[in-house]
């Protein structure tokens, strides 16, 4: 089970954590990524942390402005989101995959998550 958390209206330059809390003994495995649908527009990736390792990848666009970390205790991933433009408004979600088997070079891919959150409206005005 998945609860994403933290988004809401901002600023163009402000920034907001969104929290995606996750259920399982062995969260620490779990690959997490974060992607956005803007309306009329396909869903994208922005970022996403596999289990093993930590490695990170980010959507060319957030580069810079967005980090992604994670509290295993928690079973909690963050996607800290600074500098906000209003182009970054979009509904986030996260997703997991629980396998521990994410391959690095397919972690961008929605299709290597098996389940997905409920979503987080984050806005942010000119």
């Amino acid at each position: 089970q998945l609860q994403a958390s933290g988004g809401g209206l901002v600023q163009a330059g402000g920034s907001l954590r969104l929290s995606c809390a996750a259920s399982g003994r062995t969260f620490s495995s779990y690959s997490v990524g974060w992607f956005r649908q803007a309306p009329g527009k396909e869903r994208e990736f922005v970022a996403a942390i596999r289990g093993s390792g930590g490695t990170t990848r980010f959507l060319d666009s957030v580069k810079g402005r967005f980090i992604i970390s994670r509290d295993n205790a928690k079973n909690t991933v963050y996607l800290q989101m600074n500098s906000l433009k209003p182009e970054d408004t979009a509904v986030y979600y996260c997703a997991v995959d629980p396998t521990g088997l994410t391959a690095v070079a397919t972690m961008m891919s929605a299709t290597s998550y098996h389940y997905w959150g409920q979503g987080t409206q984050v806005t942010v005005s000119s």
